[in-house]
C-alpha cells in the first residue's frame, strides 16, 4: 500500500468535506460549540462537522492537536496514542475497548490553513487483537484557519466518520457522538489555555506517519 498518496488523497477529501455547505443538519450546539452531521457516502453511519473558536494560533492550534505527545495529555477519549512509523523524514472507546491504527497527514496550506487529517489502514505487524475491537477511520480531521478579524486566534473545524464495529447500534453511536465531539473540543480549549506547546520543528509544508490509538 502506498502509505504517502493515501495520505495525501485524505487530506484532498477532508478540504473537500470543509467547502461542503449543503446537507448538514445541526445536531447539537453546546458552550459556542456546533456539531452537525449528514449521511456519510464511505459507510452506512453518518459523517459529523464540529465547529468552534479556538483563542490560538492556527500554527500552534495545528502542532497541539497533531504531536501525539501533546493529543495524549488532553484528549480523554484517547488512553494510548503513538506513532508506530514513520513515513515522511518529517515532517472514543464506547462499551468494549477499541484500537484504531491511522495514517495521519499534516499540511499548511496558502492563507495559513493546517489541515490534519487520518484515515484506517491496515499495517504490518499491528494484526486486530482479542483485547480490542478494530474500529475503523473513514476519512477524518481537522481544519485550522485563522479569523479574518483576529488572526490570533483560530477556527476550527473537525471531521469524523467512524465505524465503532462490535455490537453498537446505529441510534447508540447517534445518540452519544455529538456530545462527545463537544467534550473533546471543550478539552482542547481548556488545556490549550494552560499549555506551552514546544517549538515547531520539521514540518514546515506536509508530513504524514502511522499511529495508534485505543
Amino acid at each position: 500500500m502506498d502509505y504517502k498518496v493515501l495520505a495525501q488523497q485524505t487530506a484532498q477529501d477532508i478540504l473537500g468535506y470543509n467547502q461542503d455547505t449543503s446537507g448538514w443538519k445541526v445536531v447539537k450546539s453546546s458552550k459556542k460549540i456546533t456539531v452537525s452531521s449528514k449521511a456519510s457516502k464511505k459507510f452506512h453511519g453518518n459523517i459529523y462537522r464540529v465547529e468552534g473558536i479556538i483563542s490560538e494560533s492556527t500554527s500552534k492550534l495545528a502542532d497541539f492537536l497533531y504531536k501525539p505527545e501533546i493529543r495524549i495529555t488532553w484528549d480523554k477519549s484517547l488512553k494510548v496514542y503513538t506513532m508506530i512509523h514513520k513515513i515522511d523524514s518529517f515532517c472514543h472507546g464506547l462499551n468494549f475497548p477499541r484500537d484504531f491504527i491511522d495514517i495521519v497527514h499534516f499540511k499548511r496550506y496558502e492563507g495559513n490553513v493546517n489541515v490534519i487529517s487520518s484515515k484506517s489502514v491496515d499495517f504490518p505487524g499491528y494484526p486486530p487483537s482479542s483485547h480490542y475491537i478494530r474500529g475503523y477511520n473513514h476519512a477524518c480531521g481537522f481544519v485550522c484557519s485563522p479569523l479574518k478579524d483576529n488572526p490570533a486566534h483560530s477556527k476550527l473545524v473537525m471531521f469524523v466518520q467512524t465505524e465503532m464495529r462490535g455490537k453498537l447500534s446505529p441510534s447508540i453511536i447517534e445518540a452519544t457522538m455529538p456530545s462527545n465531539l463537544v467534550s473533546l473540543i471543550l478539552n482542547a480549549k481548556d488545556a490549550i489555555k494552560t499549555h506551552k506547546a514546544p517549538p515547531e520543528r520539521g514540518c514546515h509544508h506536509s508530513c504524514q506517519s502511522l499511529h495508534k490509538k485505543k
